[in-house]
């Protein structure tokens, strides 16, 4: 199989050799080393179709990697399976400042993507920590979330067109720049946030927007939860539409961003309960910000908001957004880090997060607790420091988590997806029958099971 895989690629695009094929282990859990058979590099879609079409015929199973940024299990790989790596096809195509649309190639990594679309003044709104090491197919294929979601919609929103190969080497081009399409079935769809389970995206095309001229942003402090919603809906009424940004973190969490080793000085006091992070993007620098001033000294008479920051220049406004971006400081303050990104009905999060943390507090092995997430949406995010990674430890934490989903008609992955570590869990935001649905999409497509076999769903 190496052997052909040389003949088709040349010998520069097929790693077997251990020691180099360390480094494709995984970004975040560098303790679970490489062990497949080798890892290959195409640099085309006609590459991807060819690789597959081999693997087809000798029913190899692969494993796709982008950016190595999941959390879910995804890039883990046995010893008889193949790594297809993306990063050499990382290419943007094309930029058409007409019709508002960028396509690229999936290895391109997003931040890149999001500065080429800056440079033509055009907008691609994706945002979220991992933006630097992402890759875009790995984007399309978890469907992404991020920063600015309740605005402009999760990563299908933004998508008009993709190229995927599928498990026997078909491609299916359709790199469309139109919006309004009802030429039957949407395709396109069953791609994104499938994981990489149903085909290999290999190009997209995305959906600009006129990039925004100007960007305010605030940090406040609340005491309670429902006045956290009141605020929401009160901002969203008030801004008319441009409001991009009201993240949610807990005060346990912002003090563990904001007191040494952090390195981020604290823009307010750490004694509320919560605090939003707030952003706006308009057009007029001067009238946007004095809106936003407006709205949050008229929160401050309702005395919703106790105390609040504006920035008042882009230092001040990075400053702030780094405290809720760098989550790699949450993760270090764990000694073995667990990550979850749950979603449930806004109106009950305060509660349900309080019935968790309260919860894991009694397990003898939890060391710290970090809630935080983009309450706007429903989503929120935990970062738990245990004591090991045994089994149990894991379970007994999910548990916990997990518990409420299912009678609040929550989600178990808002964002990250199900790779390999959540699909014990699918159940507790899946019907059996949406659950066979998607096997007999897979068996259609996979009949095989070569493409990231066992996640999500088992055959």
């Amino acid at each position: 199989m190496i052997e052909e895989l040389i003949a088709l690629l040349g010998s520069s695009n097929v790693l077997a050799n251990g020691e180099e094929k360390s480094r494709f282990s995984h970004i975040w859990k560098t303790d679970i080393p490489l062990t497949a058979l080798a890892v290959v590099f195409p640099r085309s879609t006609e590459e991807v179709a060819t690789i597959m079409r081999l693997c087809n015929s000798n029913k190899q199973q692969v494993v796709v990697h982008g950016g190595l940024t999941n959390l879910v299990g995804a890039t883990q790989s046995e010893t008889s399976q193949l790594v297809i790596s993306l990063e050499k096809m990382n290419s943007i195509e094309e930029i058409d400042e007409q019709s508002r649309t960028l396509t690229v190639e999936a290895g391109a990594i997003l931040e890149h993507v999001i500065d080429a679309a800056n440079e033509k003044n055009l907008f691609l709104p994706l945002s979220f920590g991992a933006k630097g090491s992402a890759h875009v197919g790995g984007v399309i294929s978890t469907n992404a979330g991020g920063l600015r979601v309740f605005r402009y919609g999760m990563t299908r929103q933004m998508v008009l067109g993709l190229e995927v190969v599928l498990a026997d080497g078909t491609v299916i081009s359709s790199l469309k720049k139109i919006i309004k399409d009802n030429s039957g079935y949407d395709l396109k769809q069953l791609f994104i946030g499938a994981e990489g389970t149903l085909g290999i995206v290999t190009k997209v095309v995305f959906r600009l927007h006129e990039k925004p001229k100007s960007r305010s942003s605030a940090i406040v402090g609340i005491q309670s939860y429902p006045e956290v919603v009141s605020l929401l809906k009160f901002l969203e009424k008030g801004l008319a539409g441009t409001l991009t940004g009201f993240e949610l973190m807990w005060q346990r969490t912002y003090q563990a961003m904001t007191r040494p080793p952090s390195g981020y000085p604290a823009p307010l006091p750490d004694h509320f309960r919560y605090y939003v992070f707030i952003e706006t993007l308009g057009s007029s620098p001067e009238s946007d910000f004095s809106r936003l001033e407006e709205l949050i000294a008229q929160a401050m008479e309702k005395e919703w908001i106790e105390d609040g920051v504006l920035a008042q220049s882009e230092r001040e406004l990075q400053s702030i957004w780094k405290i809720r971006e760098d989550v790699s400081v949450l993760a270090d303050l764990a000694d073995y880090d667990q990550h979850f990104d749950i979603s449930f009905p806004i109106n009950v999060i305060g509660e349900e997060i309080d019935l968790a943390v309260e919860a894991l507090e009694k397990l003898p092995f939890v060391r710290c607790i970090f809630p935080f997430g983009h309450v706007a949406d429903g989503n929120i995010h935990f970062i738990i420091g245990k004591e090991d990674n045994a089994p149990e430890t894991i379970e007994a934490i999910n548990e916990i988590v997990y518990a409420n989903l299912k009678k609040n008609r929550g989600s178990v992955s808002a964002e990250h997806g199900i790779g390999l570590d959540k699909k014990a869990y699918l159940g507790t935001s899946r019907t059996p029958e949406e659950i066979r649905l998607m096997q007999l999409l897979k068996k259609s497509l996979d009949p095989k099971n070569l493409l990231n076999p066992g996640r999500i769903i088992s055959l």
